[in-house]
């Protein structure tokens, strides 16, 4: 893997000449959401990986185990442009991209941006909002950008989406269809803190909100050398056949009804490349795959009815169960490294 100098994090000189130097710099950006998070070192790094992946993130979980809290605190460690959008089912399209709004002095339509122009926006209980504003999402999570009125309009870069949802409580809500689904690169679930972490927080809250603390330690121009950095990262042609027989034995499984999609595929690699940068590595391995299958697979996959799918829900345990059987079952690549 070819070096890349990349310049110092806010508020510190810092070069990064390798994979060790990416992990340093990568740990002061977990530091500071961990600072806030407590407990959660999984959803911290599942959340970084998004961010330098390119990808987005949905994270359904119940109400109270802090889904915003995570999504804030590492818009809070990136020195870039943060907003936050509370999907309502009154919520219009025009309100995420933006609308053209008649200049009567120019005597032209001007272009005024929504919130979705933003480096990391917040989609806050994105299923509350109707399938119409829904889609508004669609093309700027996949394309980087929207068009109106016939007009496309380039949105910034780095560019997240952080998703939350609320798995439990369906009324007034609207699933997401497997469209929106597929464009998230990774599902997860924040849980319950241990005994420990809820008591600290319980001390440490009671007179200060942790988030006011939290200061920007990489700038939005040294995410986008990060990304680039790590799109670097090696991947043995062994390793892509791997993840290409785990995309294909999902497609073929009996108990599934629908599979993951060729860009399901590409998200896994892409996630396994920065996956590997946060250990210190510049190559990929077989473990680095498997570790991210199911949060970058499950919320793709439909199970069949027989195997506990249904038309609500889809079935999570039961693609679980799947993706294990699966991982079991194909062969893992040995040599990696060449």
């Amino acid at each position: 893997m070819t070096d890349r100098t990349i310049t110092g994090h806010v508020g510190g000189a810092a070069t990064i000449t390798s994979a060790e130097d990416f992990a340093e710099t990568t740990r002061a950006i977990v530091g500071s959401v961990e600072r806030v998070i407590d407990g959660k070192p999984d959803a911290v790094r599942s959340a970084l990986v998004c961010l330098l992946a390119e990808g987005h993130l949905l994270i359904e979980d119940v109400p109270g185990v802090g889904k915003t809290m995570l999504a804030r605190a590492l818009a809070a460690s990136v020195d870039a442009s943060v907003r936050r959008i509370q999907f309502t089912p009154d919520l219009l399209p025009g309100d995420v991209t933006g609308v053209s709004v008649f200049n009567p002095v120019a005597r032209e339509f001007e272009f005024k941006a929504g919130a979705i122009f933003a480096n990391i926006v917040i989609a806050d209980e994105i299923n509350r909002s109707s399938p119409k504003t829904q889609s508004a999402l669609l093309e700027a999570m996949e394309e980087h950008q929207v068009t109106v009125d016939g007009m496309s309009h380039e949105l910034d870069e780095p560019f997240l989406v952080v998703a939350t949802q609320n798995p439990l409580e369906m009324e007034g809500t609207y699933a997401l269809p497997e469209a929106q689904r597929d464009r998230f690169m990774m599902r997860i679930s924040m849980g319950y803190p241990d005994a420990a972490a809820e008591a600290l927080m319980l001390r440490q809250r009671e007179t200060v909100n942790p988030l006011r603390g939290v200061t920007p330690v990489v700038s939005a121009a040294q995410v986008e050398q990060l990304i680039a950095w790590a799109r670097r990262v090696h991947v043995a042609p062994a390793i892509e056949e791997y993840a290409v027989a785990l995309a294909a034995a999902t497609r073929t499984h009996p108990d599934l009804r629908l599979g993951a999609s060729p860009r399901a595929t590409l998200q896994l690699v892409r996630a396994a490349k920065v996956w590997a940068a946060l250990d210190g590595r510049g190559f990929v391995i077989p473990d680095d795959v498997a570790a991210l299958l199911a949060p970058v697979f499950a919320h793709r996959l439909i199970p069949t009815r027989a195997a506990g799918g249904s038309r609500s829900r889809s079935g999570p345990d039961a693609v679980t169960t799947v993706l294990e059987t699966i991982a079991a079952a194909v062969r893992v690549p040995l040599a990696t490294r060449t």
